[in-house]
């Protein structure tokens, strides 16, 4: 079954083409891994696939909810954008609180304390999120995403700023997740772990998808770095 279905989508911000006759689907289940150069359009088809930007053309579907429902598909959802941080005037404790509320989840403090736990911010739940490093600010922003335990989790390097050992713990979670059957459709450059994770992989660039499919489809015999610098034009650079 399809839970993420992408169908010709065409964005153009004036007279650059960000995403041009973007075609692709997602099975139930699966961690589907999104990667390509800076500038390749990963972020902007991040943000329609999340009812944040509206395609100029072509359909997506998500959870059977269209891209034309985009609150609908908010609340469907877990999100974590790239560089974007919590509100600088809550805590860490308020910021969870805050999205629960507008999740209506009821079981508040048992969710908040879990992830608190998991992500280590019990001495730092009330400290303002401006005051916080940007490890911690991307904690709240993971737990912000996990609190509400979404069938479909839409990640854009969520990875960044954490150290080896919450790289570790969150790559064991979505692991976890997938196992049960939920659906992790991740954008990120950090291709080792993509390689470890990633059940379905899509290389985009220049706003165009260049290939799709398995791990084994898209690497072939040799590691998913080294046939990602095929695809992407990318030669071997020596310094001299």
């Amino acid at each position: 079954m399809h839970i993420i279905s992408v169908d010709n989508i065409t964005k153009n911000f004036g007279e650059v083409k960000a995403l041009s006759s973007v075609s692709f689907h997602v099975k139930e289940g699966d961690f589907y891994g999104l990667f390509g150069p800076n500038g390749a359009g990963k972020t902007t088809l991040l943000r329609i696939l999340t009812g944040q930007l509206e395609p100029d053309s072509g359909e997506i579907v998500v959870a059977s909810i269209s891209h034309r429902d985009p609150m609908e598909l908010k609340r469907r959802v877990g999100i974590v954008p790239e560089a974007e941080t919590p509100p600088t005037f809550l805590t860490a404790q308020e910021t969870l609180e805050l999205v629960c509320k507008i999740r209506e989840i009821k079981d508040i403090e048992p969710r908040i304390e879990k992830w608190i736990t998991f992500f280590g911010l019990e001495d730092k739940r009330s400290t303002l999120c401006k005051d916080l490093s940007k490890g911690q600010r991307q904690k709240v922003m993971l737990a912000s995403a996990f609190i509400h335990e979404p069938g479909i989790l839409f990640l854009d390097e969520p990875f960044i700023n954490l150290d080896p050992i919450y790289q570790r713990r969150v790559r064991d979670y979505l692991m976890k997740l997938v196992d049960e059957g939920r659906t992790v459709f991740m954008c990120t450059h950090i291709l080792e772990i993509a390689e470890k994770l990633c059940t379905r992989v899509a290389v985009i660039k220049d706003g165009v998808v260049i290939k799709e499919g398995s791990i084994g489809e898209v690497a072939g015999t040799g590691a998913l770095e080294d046939e990602f610098m095929k695809l992407v034009g990318e030669s071997d650079t020596v310094i001299s």
